[in-house]
């Protein structure tokens, strides 16, 4: 029984879940959470990056079309999507550019490993992640600058430098972390890390806007439908358009989460960082969401035994 406890409380799914009912009911204690988040981020991103493989960059020539499709797909695609719906939708600057800033936020690192878990291509995976996190540091700074208006808008030196710091240097670091002397020790404890760091920075979105939560319902509503319409409504069409086009169903597994999954953890801190509490909310809110997808794609794939792009 303790075992099955153990097993429940260290899941991730279950972590993150906790995080944001914690964030709702303890919501006040976020605040002294909040000048640490970028610390925080930095420590997630350089765990968390320990899981792409340097060798799968080679041929370098095999590589280049999957690096510049999975930075085409989750930064153009999905920011096309997320951006033209928020800006439709959304009733203040503010939370306008909090989907701004999800649509400049690389792609969650959950694409490796469920890539595996729903049969697509890991080695794709892996490669379309690393050159989505490489062009980041161009991406970012052009989507925010060209959308922000607050202040005379983000300066984009800025942004780039918050990228390297956030993005380059994790990642490099990270190859230090794969020495085979700690290898087995930083993979041993690297789940942990990235779960409960992620669970610490949506925990502090969530608890910084509580009152949004639970007073302002129709606010909730829009980002919600605005989230649901960028992941749920873009994947489905995705898998529609790839089998139409003929993609094999291992890459176009791959290509549906490098369109759909972003990372919250980091659009939680860089909207925090730029805009402030409230254009963090779409990023607390979508924490929920890419979970809420991952978790329907899993079950799909173990009660239906398939995808629908095969």
């Amino acid at each position: 029984m303790t075992q099955i406890a153990a097993k429940i409380i260290l899941n991730r799914n279950f972590i993150l879940v906790l995080a944001v009912i914690l964030g709702l009911l303890i919501g006040d204690w976020a605040t002294l959470l909040k000048d640490y988040t970028f610390y925080i981020l930095a420590i997630v991103m350089t765990f968390s990056t320990t899981g792409i493989s340097t060798k799968a960059m080679f041929p370098l020539k095999e590589m280049f079309v999957p690096m510049l499709l999975g930075s085409f797909l989750n930064y153009v695609v999905f920011g096309v999507v997320i951006i033209s719906v928020s800006y439709w939708l959304m009733p203040t600057p503010e939370l306008f550019l909090g989907f701004v800033v999800i649509a400049s936020t690389p792609p969650g690192v959950a694409v490796i490993p469920f890539s595996h878990i729903l049969d697509g291509d890991l080695k794709y995976a892996i490669v379309g992640t690393l050159g989505a996190f490489i062009s980041s540091l161009f991406f970012a700074p052009l989507i925010v600058s060209l959308f922000s208006n607050v202040d005379g808008g983000i300066d984009p030196l800025q942004l780039f430098v918050t990228m390297v710091q956030l993005v380059l240097l994790p990642l490099l670091i990270s190859r230090l972390l794969l020495w085979k002397p700690i290898k087995p020790t930083v993979e041993k404890v690297r789940g942990k890390i990235v779960d409960w760091g992620f669970a610490l920075l949506i925990f502090t979105a969530v608890g910084l806007n509580r009152q949004v939560f639970f007073s302002n319902f129709e606010i909730l509503f829009l980002v919600a439908l605005v989230l649901f319409l960028s992941i749920f409504g873009l994947g489905w069409f995705y898998e529609w358009f790839s089998k139409k086009i003929g993609i094999s169903a291992p890459v176009a597994v791959t290509q549906n989460l490098l369109v759909t999954i972003k990372s919250s953890g980091f659009a939680v801190v860089t909207a925090l960082t730029l805009f402030g509490k409230e254009a963090a909310i779409p990023s607390a809110v979508m924490a929920i969401f890419v979970l809420l997808y991952l978790l329907y794609l899993s079950i799909r794939k173990e009660y239906f035994g398939t995808n629908k792009s095969d």
